[in-house]
């Protein structure tokens, strides 16, 4: 039975046009729309782009996902990913949900110990950094940001007065509280003073608006020009909006902080696989063999199950340091 409120997109538009409409009216965040619609672009064009999915079932959706696997060697995760879009297809824009279960080939999910810095390696890293590449790496360091946590980070989830970080629309959509590392506080502060005067700029010159999540933009129509609103790590220039084609202030880029921390690990001479999630691990590992219980870093990560945290026991130095190799006992 169908449900009665269900939104049903224009059946006059395009089939791509339908599932943007129908995203947006979920409020899937951009990523997730543009990612969805290249998923669904290259399951259509895998049948050579002229079948209407409708003339479909989960036995094609079924050989593609397989074909991903046997053919392409994509990872799990890409493959889930695959599938939750294609389901979305089917059950959210063409009322079509697939009658049987879809039971491809899997790609067998491999779990790696994460990657750790120790922490003169952190700071070797810092040392080939500076700006505010440097600073946003001291965040992910020092609070445990994951990346696009840090680049999402508004003026207002940063209390200066308690020394917290208000992590909004975390992974999973879950909010956290996780800590501002005092040796970091008078640089942000710095840093957000910046981004206010720059703010005051874009109001003067008749813009200052930034993008409001989901049905906030309507709850609170001045929102996007108040200055608590306003991203932390803003991007140079204003830019349209590929949704409302208005022009805003969004955030930076993440390839620029990616770029960075590629370039101070090779500086640094650190011959590890070292990316700016590296920080975050790093983060949890030193937060562990510190003393911290793993049932608080389970917190301040904003993992759902403790089993997820309890990966960094696995990598934790001083659990390491205190065994003997065989090799050494001779």
């Amino acid at each position: 039975m169908k449900k009665a409120n269900k939104f049903r997109p224009n059946p006059e538009a395009r089939l791509m046009d339908q599932v943007k409409e129908v995203l947006r009216f979920h409020h899937y965040s951009y990523r997730t729309e543009v990612s969805y619609c290249q998923w669904i672009l290259r399951y259509l064009h895998h049948y050579g782009g002229k079948t209407h999915p409708k003339e479909m079932s989960s036995q094609q959706v079924e050989a593609f996902l397989s074909h991903l696997v046997s053919q392409r060697n994509v990872a799990s995760s890409t493959q889930r990913q695959a599938l939750n879009a294609l389901v979305f297809l089917y059950r959210e824009v063409l009322d079509i949900p697939l009658e049987t279960e879809i039971t491809p080939i899997r790609s067998k999910k491999k779990v790696h110990p994460p990657t750790v810095l120790t922490q003169e390696e952190v700071q070797a890293m810092f040392l080939k950094m500076n700006g505010t590449h440097l600073l946003m790496a001291k965040l992910l360091y020092g609070a445990g940001l994951r990346l696009m946590e840090c680049i999402r980070l508004r003026i207002q989830d940063v209390d200066f007065g308690q020394n917290k970080i208000y992590v909004r629309g975390g992974k999973g959509g879950k909010d956290r509280l996780s800590m501002l590392p005092k040796n970091v506080r008078d640089e942000l502060h710095s840093h957000i003073d910046r981004v206010i005067a720059l703010h005051h700029q874009d109001l003067v010159e008749g813009f200052g608006e930034v993008y409001l999540p989901h049905a906030l933009e309507r709850k609170y129509p001045n929102g996007s020009r108040e200055t608590g609103w306003q991203y932390v790590f803003p991007a140079r220039k204003r830019s349209i909006d590929p949704r409302s084609g208005r022009e805003r202030r969004h955030h930076i880029l993440e390839s620029g902080l990616q770029k960075a921390v590629k370039r101070a690990v090779r500086q640094a001479e650190i011959h590890k696989k070292v990316g700016c999630h590296t920080f975050r691990h790093s983060f949890a590992t030193h937060m562990l063999e510190n003393g911290v219980s793993i049932i608080v870093l389970q917190t301040l990560l904003g993992h759902a199950d403790v089993k997820t945290t309890e990966i960094y026991t696995h990598v934790m130095k001083k659990d390491i340091d205190g065994i003997q190799s065989p090799l050494d006992q001779w």
